[in-house]
């Protein structure tokens, strides 16, 4: 089979794309037939070898995807060949920017049926990331109020859809070229982050301050006083501390998105009732990986990207 895979960490140029054998599907395993991967930031992290996830070498990335079952190990039970899934993949282990994978059975859930199944492997990790930040470490409620800081990447958008629909009212920064699509996306107020004082648009206490994007530490530290006491800041940018607020007992939690089958399961559900939307801002072929690792290099890749297998 084809696969993309690097031996070593570094720049872009040391991902190869391979002709290697196609794996089996041990116990418990399943073997999948792939339609999509897609790219993440952390995959071009793992790549460069800053970050510390103890991926074996070589490795393939690609840890959101999207198939049909094409295989099954001993023991497996609940799936079938040909059924359409969506997975999100260990990610120290092979990833799905190859025709093949293999997978925990267990990590894999009934795809979307209202999409394209390649469209599909664009919602796992990120829908994932989004709803552990609100619910999971922010333990927001309905009544309550959320400022979500960088809104217009993938995770802010799903962010501002999940905590709608929770009945959390929802203040949300964006640049001009994002604002209306986090309007659609359906956040109550929409603030200008580069012609706007956030501090003087909030104008009552937020239940949690979700950080979405990099930011100034001392800036990051001064929006803490936006948060009620007794709430919290929540933040996926792992580089850098998250700041709380001890003395107000405002917590401080950095995400690092966690598998979960039950709630991939619920967040398929929502795709295909209509309630949350997976984006999907372009779609490579598996030969186009080694230059969109060379774009991620030079600077943030805007929206979600897939990885079509074929």
């Amino acid at each position: 089979m084809k696969a993309v895979r690097f031996h070593e960490v570094g720049g872009p140029e040391v991902l190869r794309i391979e002709d290697v054998e196609t794996p089996t599907p041990a116990a418990g395993q399943v073997r999948l037939r792939v339609a999509a991967s897609a790219f993440s930031a952390a995959d071009n992290g793992m790549r460069a070898g800053f970050l510390p996830i103890p991926i074996e070498l070589p490795h393939v990335p690609g840890y959101d995807v999207s198939g049909t079952v094409d295989a099954l190990g001993d023991d497996v039970e609940g799936l079938t060949v040909g059924d359409a899934v969506v997975a999100f993949l260990p990610m120290e282990r092979d990833g799905g920017a190859a025709e093949y994978v293999v997978t925990p059975a267990d990590a894999v859930v009934a795809a979307p049926t209202s999409i394209p199944l390649a469209d599909a492997a664009g919602l796992p990790s990120v829908a994932l990331t989004a709803w552990q930040a609100l619910f999971d470490d922010g333990q927001l409620e309905a009544g309550q109020r959320v400022l979500v800081m960088g809104a217009g990447g993938v995770v802010g958008k799903y962010a501002i859809q999940l905590a709608v629909r929770a009945g959390v009212h929802v203040i949300a920064t964006a640049s001009p070229r994002s604002i209306d699509a986090v309007r659609a996306a359906g956040a109550d107020e929409v603030i200008d982050h580069t012609t706007t004082d956030v501090h003087t648009a909030v104008t009552e206490p937020v239940d949690v301050l979700l950080n979405l994007a990099p930011i100034d530490p001392e800036e990051f530290t001064a929006l803490v006083a936006l948060v009620r006491d007794g709430g919290a800041v929540v933040s996926t940018t792992a580089f850098m501390a998250t700041p709380g607020d001890e003395s107000r007992g405002v917590r401080a939690a950095t995400v690092f998105v966690l598998p979960n089958r039950a709630r991939l399961t619920e967040l398929v559900s929502l795709v295909d009732a209509g309630a949350l939307t997976v984006e999907v801002t372009r779609r490579i072929t598996l030969d186009q990986l080694p230059a969109l690792h060379a774009e991620a290099s030079e600077g943030r890749v805007t929206g979600k990207v897939v990885v079509l297998a074929e």
